[in-house]
Parts: C-alpha cells; structure tokens; sequence
C-alpha cells in the first residue's frame, strides 16, 4: 500500500472521484465508508479526512460532479422552440436519473454545502438548470413577469422531480395492467401547465 505523502492532492483526488464514481455504478452511496474508499484508493482513511475534511465533504465533491454530468445532459437544447424545449428538458431529467440513479439520488440524500466554495458551485450549477427553465417560460409566455417566471419554474421542475422519482421508485401505478410511463406523465404535465400559461399571466 502506498504511503500517505506519496499521493499528490490533485492526483489522489482524481482517484477518489473515480472510486467513488465506480461504486455509484452499482450501489448507493449509503453502502460505501471512508475505510472501504480509502482501501480502494490505496491510502490510509486519515489522509483523506485530511484532504478533504470529512468524508461529508468528500462526497459533497461526488455532487459537484454529478451536477456537471447533469448540466452537460441537458445542454444543446436552447435551439428548439420553448415547449419542445422544456419537454426535452424534462426528458433529459429522466434519463439522467435512469441512467445515473445512485449519483442522482445522492443529491438528495445529502445535504448540499452550505458555504464556500463547494457551495457556490453547487448553487450556480442548480440556478443554472432553473436559468434554463425560466427563459423558456418567458419565451412561451412574454407577458409573464420576472418573478412569477422564477416562481414557475422552480413549482414546474418540482412536478418534473417529483414524477422521476416515483418513476424511479416504480410508485406511479398500473393502468390496465401496464406501468404508467414517466415520459407520458411528464409530456401530460408540460402540456397542461404550458396551455395554462397562455391565458392571462399575472404580475405578482
């Protein structure tokens, strides 16, 4: 096993976001201890405690990861027109999810930051999704405020949230002996939401 001081922090750091992104693969992150990392990575726990603090700070870099997988899913899909847009949005969501379900659902099993740095990158990645979502509302609907575009959007992807994880969970229900799909509940949800927009916007 390697001595502590022979892992420069930028290269073991990299060995432990792989680690870490290797057993998220498969497992939830519950599963996964400082100890087993540490062993994974061929260092003592304590050197990672010293890098990063502790093992909530380590995994709140896993999040910071997991949100720029998330951002680059949803990228390339400003060029469509808002409804499509948002409908590929939300899609995107859930494929991310599917995709990715350990490091999705660690995002909300885990606080996020809540100061310095991790926590600045972390809001700007979250506000930019929500950036995204505002500006299509408003291109849908000119005529709708700057505030309620912002209240819109974060009740909008709260539905989107709340429908993937029941999907995820397999909690959305049967009709006629056949799993409701996520992909038509968020379609269903979108056009709904969308066609109420186009009758009578408020200032708030």
């Amino acid at each position: 096993m390697a001595r502590p001081r022979q892992h420069a922090p930028e290269v073991l750091h990299g060995q432990v976001m792989a680690a870490c992104d290797a057993w998220l693969r498969d497992n939830p992150v519950h599963t996964l201890s400082l100890r087993s990392l540490a062993r994974e990575v061929g260092c003592a726990p304590s050197t990672l405690l010293k890098l990063y603090g502790s093992f909530g700070n380590l995994l709140q870099y896993v999040n910071v990861e997991t949100l720029g997988r998330l951002r680059v899913a949803v990228e390339g899909l400003e060029g469509a027109d808002p409804e499509p847009r948002l409908k590929a949005l939300a899609t995107a969501y859930w494929m991310f999810a599917q995709h990715e379900p350990y490091r999705w659902q660690m995002l909300f099993d885990y606080p996020l930051a809540q100061e310095g740095e991790l926590d600045q990158r972390q809001n700007d990645m979250i506000e930019g999704l929500f950036v995204r979502v505002e500006a299509a509302l408003a291109e849908y609907q000119p005529l709708m405020g700057e505030l309620e575009a912002r209240r819109m959007a974060r009740t909008l992807w709260g539905s989107v949230h709340g429908l993937v994880q029941l999907g995820l969970n397999e909690r959305l229900g049967v009709w006629q002996g056949q799993s409701l799909e996520v992909t038509e509940l968020l379609d269903q949800l979108l056009t709904t939401t969308l066609m109420g927009l186009k009758y009578g916007p408020r200032e708030p």
